[in-house]
């Protein structure tokens, strides 16, 4: 008898390996428009993940649709694609809403002849079905409608001329066929759709399982999300060599570990104790390249204690001289599947620029890790809450923060400004500082740090937004248990919803030109695209 073979078509929940696939994908869908940049996509996935699906054929994603809960008042009142969507993030996403809403909507026209829209379409529904929501809404794209709309008494008629056939839309005879009927057309959708002049139809799929005279009662579960982070309050110190200095940081890893630590953080320029065995006097600039000699060797050695001990390693931050003769402030994190990070200080301060040239890096993102996306943000970083909102809305729940400050002001500075990142987006955020001195050290003369773990500030939290803190200029370990699923329930139902109350229709973030949702210039006409396109 002949074995299974596997398949060759399927449709599954999308992953954040899938984005570059993703990516290219809708750049072949829609040319001109403007694409996502990854952190979009990440963001829709991570903060929605049974919602995004990704149609998969011969090893090669060829359909791509995006999803999120939405609330009935938000769903079916006039908006646009950005402010329901969250800047394309998906950050909107109300695990208590009733409505699923559909984001986006590519597929390789390639593979027209596999109905991959409709299997979408499919998964979609199935979702609002097993979830008992109300059903699917979104905007649909009318590209057919620039073309004739001098013919047209506006978007309203050219919707009905087409569901009475006088028309012919490929996208909304595409979504009629699927069981979509159009409530209404929403004004400004996409205003780079210039194929749609802006409009969309505000297509609705009612789910015939759930009465719609019955007011829903959606709670989000009070679960337990349990993960266990450790922060290193660290005491500068001269050693003798790089052994020395590898033992001291493995004996932080090894007691972490013992604890059962999921992360261990250790506090920005926190290798620096490796210039106290310089035998010269060495110039900023020298020191920046001695330093930079010690990259891979630090790195290595981190990724093999993360291995050896099963422990996630934030690294602090480590100065290099990167290939274009620049200096950058670069945390390394190591997880403990291998993998290694790179996350760049954005924000060098004017001590920083002045004493060791450093500049800063050109981007934010989240890193993956086996209990979801996380941010870094290096001391300075924590001061402009726009990174940390970046990387929240790329789905992070905790934000770790190494610092080094010399003085009680630079830290109160770090430390109030951490505690407001936690608030404003209701996440953890961690610190981890240096303590004492390096005399022999340049511009690090003095130390000054109180660790902590650090809360949103609501009922199922730490009293005062803090969940542990170490006491001042010592050495130490912090440790701290926290409950990823109380943010889910802040965010849904707490006192205050900091991410959800955002006020999409007065103020965005524009991270990259180009991005979708950019209102750039486009192609006039008609898209070439032969995919299902919108919602």
């Amino acid at each position: 008898m002949p074995k299974k073979s596997p398949a060759t078509l399927e449709v599954r929940v999308a992953r954040p390996g899938d984005v570059p696939a993703i990516l290219a994908l809708i750049g072949r869908a829609y040319p001109g428009m403007g694409n996502y940049n990854a952190g979009q996509v990440l963001g829709q996935i991570n903060n929605f993940p049974e919602g995004q699906f990704v149609a998969v054929f011969e090893e090669a994603i060829v359909g791509y649709c995006a999803s999120s809960r939405i609330d009935e008042d938000i769903a079916l009142s006039p908006h646009d694609w950005s402010t329901i969507t969250g800047n394309g993030f998906g950050s909107r996403h109300d695990p208590t809403g009733d409505w699923l809403y559909g984001i986006e909507m590519a597929v390789d026209e390639r593979q027209r002849g596999l109905r991959i829209g409709k299997r979408l379409y499919d998964a979609r529904r199935a979702l609002a079905e097993r979830l008992e929501l109300r059903g699917i809404v979104f905007g649909g794209r009318m590209p057919g409608y620039a073309r004739v709309k001098a013919k047209v008494d506006g978007p309203e008629a050219y919707l009905e001329g087409v569901r009475e056939g006088q028309y012919r839309d490929q996208v909304i005879g595409f979504q009629l066929a699927n069981g979509f009927t159009p409530i209404g057309v929403l004004r400004n959708y996409l205003p780079f759709d210039k194929a749609s002049d802006g409009f969309a139809a505000h297509m609705v799929w009612r789910n015939p399982y759930v009465d719609p005279n019955e007011p829903p009662a959606f709670r989000v579960p009070r679960d337990v999300e349990s993960v266990r982070l450790a922060t290193v309050q660290l005491q500068a110190r001269a050693v003798k060599d790089f052994a020395e200095f590898v033992k001291n940081v493995e004996y932080f890893v090894d007691v972490a570990a013992d604890y059962r630590s999921d992360f261990v953080v250790f506090p920005e320029l926190f290798t620096m104790s490796l210039l106290s065995f310089e035998t010269e006097t060495l110039t900023p600039m020298e020191a920046i390249d001695r330093m930079t000699a010690h990259r891979a060797p630090i790195v290595a050695e981190l990724s093999r204690m993360a291995l050896r001990y099963n422990i996630n390693i934030v690294g602090g931050s480590h100065p290099t001289r990167i290939e274009d003769g620049s200096v950058q402030n670069v945390a390394y994190v190591c997880l403990r599947d291998g993998s290694v990070h790179a996350q760049e200080k954005i924000h060098p301060t004017p001590n920083e620029a002045y004493w060791w040239k450093i500049k800063g890096g050109s981007s934010v993102d989240v890193i993956q890790t086996d209990i979801g996306p996380i941010g870094v943000l290096i001391c300075y970083d924590s001061e402009f809450p726009e990174l940390a909102r970046r990387l929240v809305d790329e789905g992070a729940r905790i934000i770790f923060v190494p610092f080094c400050t010399d003085n009680r002001q630079g830290y109160m500075r770090v430390r109030y400004c951490a505690q407001a990142r936690a608030i404003e987006n209701q996440c953890f955020v961690v610190l981890s500082g240096n303590v004492g001195n390096l005399p022999g050290v340049d511009n690090m003369d003095v130390q000054y740090a109180q660790s902590c773990i650090l809360t949103p500030c609501d009922f199922p939290f730490a009293r005062d937004g803090i969940a542990a803190e170490a006491s001042e200029n010592i050495e130490t370990l912090t440790i701290a248990d926290v409950n990823l699923a109380d943010l889910t329930w802040a965010r849904a139902e707490g006192t205050v919803r900091n991410l959800a109350d955002r006020r999409f229709d007065l103020y965005r973030i524009d991270w990259n030109r180009g991005q979708r949702g950019d209102a750039e210039p486009a192609p006039t006409g008609p898209t070439k695209s032969k995919a299902p396109g919108g919602g």
